[in-house]
């Protein structure tokens, strides 16, 4: 006869369950006891917190980093130029800084997008987590930093996964860590014990409608106080990439530089641009970046002609080219390139080439003018409306008489978007900076002319209608006029494209 013996043993061993027959069970236990598994006491425990560290992901960071690339110190520093570049811009001393983070956001129910930190709260944090808050409370040149996070929950962590909690304010870098729960009732608290002179918060742009409510009465209720955004400063801080930032930069671009090259290399008329789409998203991931940074445009045929077209579902032609606009997030920051290339390795055609080799030699010449002198975004806009102007004469499609402005107002017809846009954390990075200050050391931005001949353009000749082609680079800005291509590995001379 047999039983099922089911041994409990101590803390320091697994339980064992084992089948015995009843006549030998003396001698059958002291065969289980030899066998049995002791647990080895931990003593080299990795902590796991709300987002990677380098024990916990030794391959996606380095010792010493606490985002990809990017040190803790360099965050510290990042809030300390903040409070600096604030106190300078203000005639009081007394301010309090509520940066929120961005919330979770479902498609429906409780199936959720994937999170995407708000870029700003990433900047001067670092932290991954939904539901937090930094409180920067500012007393003539010293200042607080306070960090409002969700607590550990076993039930919660289950499903979502770990949580940093409250413990380990250092882990941050902030001077104290409080429950995200608890945001509204401290800041009535503060607000009313410190009394600053304004209290910095974006209310148009916050996911925290409670915490927005709260703000507005605070300031409502108090004497003298005032409410402004602190968008703008962060971004003047953003605008200006580190040494450490451009690396990352450089990394971005190269892997969506090779993503591209690959795709368009394994393009044909067999597929669709959502294949396209497919591959390149691909691609990239497998060359460690998170996600594509934006939808991508795969545009085949006239398709191109539809600036932002993100339906990527017609089948690709054998004659057609496809305008390709895609680029990749890598350790929080993003790269954009657009290409148009021939499907299946063929041969471009005339009308096809005219207008790619149109748009390439504005980009190089645009290039090459950011090497003489400084030059604004929106200068550099102008200068591309008169190139494309020029070529647009030599091919009769604007009148040979026009010049100046009437010739940069009729090109833009033929390009009715910007040359140029600031590049970094967020693809349209740091949109609260003018585009028409000039460039300096650090910047990092789009060269991105065009050209779209919609299908039913009378004034042009058949075989240019339904024609789109852009090619878009991205560039870091040095010093003595310096530019560097951070694209530049990805192809985009005709030789190359047609292969």
């Amino acid at each position: 006869m047999y039983k099922l013996i089911t041994k409990s043993i101590s803390k320091n061993y697994v339980p064992y369950s084992v089948c015995l027959c009843t006549s030998t069970v003396n001698t059958k236990l002291n065969e289980v006891g030899q066998g049995l598994r002791k647990i080895q006491p931990k003593t080299n425990e990795i902590k796991s917190y709300g987002q990677p560290t380098p024990d916990t992901h030794p391959h996606l960071l380095k010792p010493g980093e606490f985002t990809p690339g990017l040190t803790l110190a360099e965050f510290k520093s990042r809030r300390e130029r903040f409070v600096d570049k604030l106190l300078s811009s203000s005639n009081t001393k007394k301010h309090c800084v509520v940066i929120p983070s961005a919330k979770k956001k479902y498609m429906s129910g409780k199936i959720p997008y994937v999170f995407r930190q708000n870029t700003d709260f990433m900047y001067m944090t670092g932290c991954l987590e939904p539901d937090s808050c930094l409180l920067l409370e500012i007393d003539n040149e010293k200042f607080t930093s306070t960090m409002f996070l969700r607590p550990k929950d076993k039930n919660m962590e289950m499903w979502d996964g770990v949580v940093t909690g409250l413990g380990d304010p250092g882990f941050f870098g902030v001077d104290q860590a409080i429950d995200i729960a608890d945001l509204n009732n401290y800041l009535d608290l503060t607000f009313k014990s410190s009394q600053p002179d304004t209290l910095w918060y974006n209310t148009e742009e916050s996911e925290f409608t409670r915490l927005t409510s709260t703000v507005k009465e605070l300031v409502k209720s108090a004497w003298g106080a005032n409410l402004l955004s602190p968008t703008n400063l962060i971004h003047q801080l953003r605008l200006y990439k580190s040494s450490a930032e451009q690396k990352l930069m450089q990394k971005t671009c190269q892997i969506a530089s090779e993503a591209i090259n690959e795709t368009i290399s394994w393009s044909n008329p067999d597929i669709s641009e959502h294949h396209i789409f497919a591959k390149v998203d691909y691609e990239c991931r497998m060359r460690n970046a998170s996600y594509l940074a934006y939808p991508p445009v795969v545009a085949s045929g006239q398709n191109a002609t539809t600036i932002h077209y993100i339906n990527n579902c017609q089948m690709l032609k054998s004659g057609d080219t496809v305008l390709m606009d895609a680029g990749c997030e890598y350790g929080g920051y993003t790269s954009d390139i657009t290409r148009t290339f021939p499907v299946s390795k063929s041969k471009l055609s005339d009308a096809q080439r005219v207008l790619y080799e149109i748009v390439l030699e504005t980009q190089k010449s645009l290039i090459r003018k950011l090497q003489e002198k400084a030059y604004s975004l929106d200068e550099l806009f102008e200068i591309m409306c008169l190139e494309l102007g020029k070529y647009l004469k030599e091919i009769g499609f604007i009148p040979k008489h026009l010049s100046g402005v009437d010739l940069a107002r009729a090109s833009y017809k033929y390009c009715p978007h910007h040359v140029s846009h600031y590049l970094g954390m967020d693809v349209h990075d740091t949109p609260s900076i003018s585009r028409a200050i000039k460039l300096e050391p650090g910047m990092v931005f789009t060269i991105e002319p065009g050209l779209y001949i919609s299908a039913d353009n009378r004034v042009v000749s058949e075989e240019f209608r339904g024609l789109g082609v852009r090619i878009e680079d991205d560039a870091l800005m040095l010093p003595n006029n310096k530019v560097q291509i951070l694209t530049e590995a990805c192809v985009k001379e005709i030789k190359d494209i047609e292969r």
